[in-house]
């Protein structure tokens, strides 16, 4: 990562077995790339098979295909499958990630 984030905090402290929300676009995040993808996958992993995560990552960084989706994919392969949702009226984006049973 390009700067220290120690004070950031996690997104997520638990396993989700439920479908829930990431907050991926806070002032850190628009600074910080490699800050977005590893919490990303982070959240991915917290999340149960059978549900799904939603991303939202800062428009700071562009349509999260360009740069996130594929480091996702490279981890998780066909365990997960990945929905551009929309773009937020603030600039942002949501991807939807679904973990596979």
């Amino acid at each position: 990562m390009s700067e220290d984030v120690s004070d950031v905090e996690p997104v997520t402290r638990q396993t989700h077995d439920c479908s829930w929300s990431a907050n991926l676009e806070k002032p850190k995040h628009a600074a910080d790339r490699d800050l977005v993808v590893e919490q990303a996958k982070d959240a991915v992993v917290a999340t149960e098979a059978g549900y799904h995560v939603n991303l939202v990552t800062h428009g700071e960084h562009g349509h999260p295909e360009t740069y996130l989706w594929e480091e996702l994919e490279d981890v998780f392969g066909e365990g997960v499958s990945l929905e551009y949702v929309d773009q937020c009226g603030c600039g942002g984006h949501v991807t939807r990630v679904h973990v596979d049973e």
